[in-house]
């Protein structure tokens, strides 16, 4: 793709309750995600594999320490070159409640023209897929003649659309001509989610924001390209792994679903290459005594005991006699011996003493918090 054709806009302002707490102090986008990797890695990955060198990232204030830990320089996924550069702009909630947003507003225009980009990319922070850029573009340009904008959608089931999520609605030409809210999808029924995955020529966005702004209305960039979707919106249907994660239920599914070879290698292994921090470790150690059957491990683990259809993080300690099974165990967690973990996700740097039970159900897996010293059973579900 040639240079500066493209710039990308990576939004992660919304917030959903139904993945507390594991999102009380990071984004969305910043989960950890099979056993290595962050959700905004594929994102991030997916516009370094079309070269595109200029990235906007918006973040709540306080949710933005650990975007700074993962992100770094931004040396793995291309941004840290001579021509290659990345912002990030922090938003305050109390600039929203206070109807302040001409920070907000300023600091996007100001990016949008000091790129010299003549489209941009838009991604949602929730949807996690591996999607060819360049092949998006190609799209574009096709209708170009008649669609500043292309928005990406995808057939979901209800059980896999949030109520705030937008839906789309078609003609027998295959033409946008209805737009209505996820929370309106009959049980049962498949729906074509839009993924928040948008190709906008620049101009027109501009033109956009600045008439929100000079009216005093204020909105999100991914709420303004949502208004803009009409009749003569180009919609790209996109048929890779798709995961839409909005509650507990989903992120555990998503991960999960890493344990499938298929959707696996849908994801991970589909055109292109995913991208995420490095880390120089030595690798996982198996005991003796470690039984291991369908799981997968960061670095630097220990095992001792017995994990099964389970996804670890970088160095876990699983401790002879315990048992892991259908969980998802975040880095540096402690499992004592004889402990047993079942449909449960562990976040970051937990300890389990020994003996002790954590147990949930696959509808409901039970989630401990980070940095939890967990010394007596916690049966959930």
């Amino acid at each position: 793709m040639k240079t500066n054709r493209m710039c990308a806009f990576l939004g992660n302002m919304h917030n959903y309750e139904g993945l507390a707490p594991l999102t009380d102090h990071r984004p969305v986008a910043t989960l950890p995600f099979d056993s290595k990797y962050r959700l905004i890695d594929f994102n991030l990955s997916s516009i370094a594999n079309s070269n595109i060198h200029s990235v906007f990232m918006v973040f709540n204030y306080d949710e933005s320490r650990s975007v700074f830990d993962h992100l770094g320089g931004g040396t793995q996924w291309n941004l840290d070159g001579i021509n290659n550069r990345f912002f990030i702009h922090l938003f305050e909630r109390e600039a929203e409640k206070m109807k302040d947003h001409n920070g907000y507003y300023d600091a996007v225009i100001d990016y949008l023209e000091k790129a010299k980009s003549k489209y941009m990319v838009y991604f949602s922070s929730k949807v996690l897929c591996n999607i060819d850029l360049k092949t998006l573009l190609n799209i574009h340009l096709l209708h170009e003649d008649h669609s500043d904008l292309t928005v990406v959608y995808k057939k979901m089931p209800k059980e896999d659309i949030y109520d705030t999520d937008l839906v789309l609605n078609f003609n027998e030409d295959g033409k946008v001509a209805s737009k209505t809210s996820g929370k309106d999808v009959a049980d049962g029924e498949i729906a074509n989610l839009c993924i928040d995955i948008y190709i906008v020529k620049v101009e027109r966005l501009l033109a956009a924001l600045r008439q929100s702004q000079k009216e005093g209305v204020w909105t999100h960039v991914d709420s303004c390209l949502r208004s803009m979707i009409d009749e003569n919106t180009t919609a790209y249907e996109y048929t890779g792994y798709l995961s839409n994660i909005f509650d507990v239920k989903s992120y555990y599914k998503a991960n999960m679903d890493m344990l499938t070879p298929a959707k696996f290698n849908s994801l991970m292994y589909a055109n292109q290459k995913i991208y995420t921090k490095v880390h120089n470790e030595f690798p996982t150690y198996y005991s003796d005594s470690a039984v291991v059957n369908n799981a997968q491990f960061g670095t630097g683990c220990e095992v001792e005991g017995e994990v099964v259809h389970s996804i670890l993080g970088r160095t876990v300690v699983v401790k002879q006699g315990a048992k892991i099974e259908d969980s998802l165990v975040h880095s540096s967690c402690v499992i004592g011996e004889g402990a047993k973990i079942q449909y449960a996700i562990l976040d970051k740097n937990c300890k389990v003493a020994d003996h002790v039970s954590i147990i949930g159900t696959p509808e409901n897996p039970v989630v401990v918090s980070k940095a939890s010293n967990v010394t007596e059973d916690i049966i959930g579900g």
